[in-house]
């Protein structure tokens, strides 16, 4: 088999597993309509239900697939479950996250808040989407619960899953926790906005659901550690590429404008190594409009010219390299099924040269 026949085949499975999880998503929010007869209520469902399918990469189901394959397991129902289990717990958290980061838009569209506080006129019409889109978000997060038991495993491999799965929750909402909390200090140190990386997606997008996908398939701790040696660099190279498409992305190509993480003063290794090594005027102007809710598209460009200036920009793309080339050395050498091998080989590529 070519190089180019393999990709090919492990493309297609890819696009296999994307379309069983949204069919089991469908499946499960079609038994989950809303219990009681309001049709306003109805209609909160059924932007849940909008913004849950429609769209999203599907990037921890897939890890947790290939997990699963890497760890022995086969085809079935089970790991479809689970995928979409953690696909839920990912919409939920998006939903809150949206609404902390005073987002308009996602995946090219209104986030959920924004679509919630259309439904009313008059003062109270923007409190009331933060509200009801918490709400939802919530919801969404014990769903993912209700989902993953129903994963049809052996209850000893289930209960090791579930704890991971716990964990990864414990994680991600402190690494969230981490990230408001840079907002407010007086300046936010490489090493900070690295732990952030770490903890709010490098961990919770990439290592545990490896790990989860693994559990369920009888992974031993050693396979488990090693999903974790690949698991944590190749999860920071993506949070890493997220944070440069953030700032100098295509908006046509990510869904969302270059102007948020900038007004939102996300603290990202970009912001903080730019003003470690900006001159003084270069500092008092990042300080000025970084978190401004005032930032104009103009003033954007000279803060992104600060960061590549400063060396930020480069910084951080020799951070993703180091970090992919490190997670694909692990990877290559894994005792692991050589088509999960490929089908990561494949995923991690894609995470780390997206455009979107």
């Amino acid at each position: 088999m070519t190089v180019e026949t393999e990709q090919a085949s492990i493309m297609q499975t890819s696009e296999r597993i994307r379309a069983l999880i949204d069919d089991r998503l469908a499946a499960f929010l079609d038994e989950h309509t809303a219990p009681v007869a309001d049709p306003e209520v109805a209609t909160a469902y059924r932007f849940l239900r909008h913004f849950i399918l429609g769209g999203g990469k599907r990037i921890r189901p897939l890890l947790c697939y290939w997990g699963w394959r890497g760890a022995g397991g086969e085809d079935s129902d089970q790991i479809i479950s689970a995928g979409s289990a953690l696909e839920l717990c990912h919409a939920g958290l998006l939903i809150h996250d949206d609404i902390m980061d005073s987002s308009d838009l996602r995946r090219g569209h209104p986030t959920m808040h924004r679509r919630l506080a259309g439904l009313h006129r008059g003062p109270a019409a923007r409190s009331f989407g933060r509200a009801a889109a918490i709400l939802l978000g919530a919801l969404t997060l014990a769903w993912s619960d209700e989902l993953l038991s129903s994963s049809e495993v052996e209850p000893s491999r289930l209960r090791v899953a579930r704890a991971l799965f716990d964990r990864l929750r414990t994680e991600v909402i402190t690494g969230q926790y981490l990230d408001i909390l840079a907002q407010v200090r007086d300046l936010s140190t490489v090493e900070q906005a690295l732990m952030v990386v770490r903890f709010k997606t490098a961990k919770y997008t990439v290592e545990r659901p490896l790990q989860i996908g693994g559990a369920l398939a009888g992974a031993d701790e050693a396979l488990l550690d090693l999903y974790s040696e690949l698991g944590v660099p190749l999860g920071e190279a993506f949070q890493l590429r997220d944070d440069v498409l953030g700032m100098f992305g295509d908006p046509a190509e990510t869904g969302k404008s270059v102007l948020d993480d900038l007004r939102e003063g996300k603290h990202t290794i970009l912001i903080a190594h730019a003003l470690q090594h900006a001159s003084r005027a270069e500092a008092l102007h990042l300080r000025t409009w970084h978190g401004n809710e005032d930032l104009t598209e103009q003033r954007a460009a000279e803060l992104r010219q600060i960061v590549v200036a400063t060396g930020a920009l480069s910084h951080v793309e020799a951070m993703i390299g180091e970090r992919a080339r490190h997670a694909l050395d692990v990877l290559r050498t894994a005792p692991i099924d050589p088509e999960a091998r490929s089908g990561l080989e494949v995923l991690a590529g894609s995470l780390i040269n997206r455009t979107r």
